[in-house]
């Protein structure tokens, strides 16, 4: 299961608040940041081991898969 993390309205309102340090908002971010990338290279090696009956099922072709496979993490 894949988790993903997000900035809500709510959240992102908390973080503009000025007495919020400005550490503590380049934390979030960076863990966001660090999240989303970490997802990323998860879920594409993931794709990776897929069979080509899996791959059909949520309508990708082999080759599409393994474009998408070889990329690299940091890039969406």
């Amino acid at each position: 299961m894949t988790q993903t993390l997000t900035l809500n309205h709510e959240t992102v309102a908390i973080l503009n608040q000025r007495s919020t340090p400005f550490a503590a908002v380049l934390a979030v971010k960076f863990a966001v940041c660090v999240t989303k990338m970490a997802s990323r290279r998860r879920t594409r090696k993931a794709l990776a081991q897929l069979e080509p009956w899996q791959l059909a099922d949520v309508g990708l072709t082999p080759r599409q898969a393994h474009d998408e496979s070889i990329r690299v993490f940091w890039k969406a």
